[in-house]
């Protein structure tokens, strides 16, 4: 394996065997007494990848895809039924966080020993000590019995030691989920710390803005299989139209636009100075004009989004800030958004579209990204005459500068 690359996943499977019914007592065995039958369950099928070393790595998927038995199997918890897993350096596992807790033990005793479980010395769990209480923010209750905690205070509690591991390789799962608004702060901010280092992440969520925010790459599962790997938008994207009721998909499990919306995007082009254009200097307004056919009255959203050369999702503008009760009637309708001047930098931009339901819940009515469609609208920025670079355009201005 190289030294540039951390793990590497090659032709992964894991299948479980599952009896089709179930025998607890002696006399459910007695009064039905026959060979059991069982059935093979496929929960990871041909599974490939690679993440580089100091890669923060998202993997996604849907309830029942598989990416938690994948993470399990990462970390020696299960062995897989076929193909192999390579791992360069030390892991920590925040899988299932609290694995080798004792409920009888104090939450102080459990410190050293997990902490033990992890790899820790004894003087080392005592010099961090203080800091993993004061993270877990559970001073006060340090001496009374695990059994006595709830399930977030012993989550916050396995967190807090885990992040004080100095293993290569970091394996998390999900584990933020109970925790409170501000315990899930700090986490966040452990993360970005994570993200400056050399430690390689393998992340497994269902927040596709944890995905966009963190992520370096990100793999998508869906059943059992790697359906893509990609940019984290890319993945974000996928992820949110495979859980769209509205979407369809072919033999080969390829994502598309809806078949049949009750509002089509019939037609996206940018205008400059009344023109259609597709490049614009620093110092343009950009208009986005936007044609939909409504085929059935419903209130929406509209999201106009911007993507760069390297898949990397930008900034979006949201209707509801125009309206929260736009429900246009039947018929072809010309929609416009307008970007000022100095909002993105010289460079090319990939730009997509998409229409949401005004649910609790928003869902996809139809939608133009690059994530399933590889012909979107594209536009490019050139300098103006001004030399600029950078993320972003700084418009202002200098002053006490001025010639002799």
């Amino acid at each position: 394996m190289s030294e540039d690359v951390a793990l590497t996943v090659k032709h992964l499977n894991k299948d479980f065997i599952v009896p089709h019914e179930r025998k607890n007592t002696l006399k459910e065995w007695a009064l039905h007494f026959h060979k059991p039958s069982y059935k093979k369950f496929h929960a990871l099928h041909d599974i490939d990848f690679e993440v580089s070393r100091g890669e923060f790595f998202g993997i996604v998927g849907r309830n029942g895809s598989g990416k938690s038995t994948l993470l399990k199997i990462i970390g020696g918890i299960y062995q897989p039924t076929d193909g192999s897993v390579k791992v360069n350096g030390t892991l920590t596992p925040f899988i299932e966080l609290g694995i080798g807790f004792n409920p009888e033990l104090t939450g102080r005793e459990n410190i050293f020993l997990n902490g033990a479980i992890l790899g820790l010395t004894r003087k080392e769990v005592q010099q961090k000590y203080d800091e993993v209480v004061e993270f877990a923010e559970l001073k006060e209750f340090m001496d009374q019995k695990l059994k006595n905690y709830s399930s977030g205070m012993q989550v916050r509690l396995a967190f807090s030691i885990a992040i004080q591991a100095h293993n290569d390789i970091l394996l998390i799962d999900e584990v933020l989920a109970v925790g409170d608004a501000n315990f899930q702060r700090k986490c966040f901010k452990v993360f970005r710390e994570i993200k400056n280092s050399d430690k390689t992440v393998v992340f497994v969520t269902h927040d596709m803005g944890m995905i966009q925010e963190f992520c370096d790459r990100a793999l998508m599962i869906q059943d059992s299989k790697i359906v893509a790997i990609g940019a984290p938008r890319e993945i974000a994207q996928r992820y949110d139209l495979a859980n769209a009721t509205t979407v369809s998909k072919s033999t080969e499990g390829k994502l598309h636009r809806p078949t049949d919306p009750v509002i089509r995007i019939t037609e996206l082009r940018f205008m400059s100075n009344d023109k259609g254009s597709s490049r614009f200097s620093l110092e343009d307004e950009i208009r986005a004009e936007l044609k939909i056919n409504v085929k059935r009255a419903t209130k929406i959203q509209v999201n106009l989004f911007f993507i760069g050369s390297n898949g990397e999702y930008l900034a979006g503008i949201n209707s509801l800030n125009a309206s929260r009760n736009y429900e246009p009637p039947t018929g072809v309708h010309t929609l416009t958004c307008t970007i000022q001047p100095g909002q993105l930098t010289k460079g090319e931009y990939s730009v997509g579209i998409a229409i949401y339901t005004m649910d609790d819940v928003p869902e996809i009515i139809d939608i133009i990204d690059q994530a399933y469609d590889t012909i979107v609208p594209q536009i490019t920025i050139t300098e103006s005459s001004r030399y600029q670079d950078g993320k972003f355009y700084i418009k202002g201005q200098w002053s006490g500068i001025e010639s002799p």
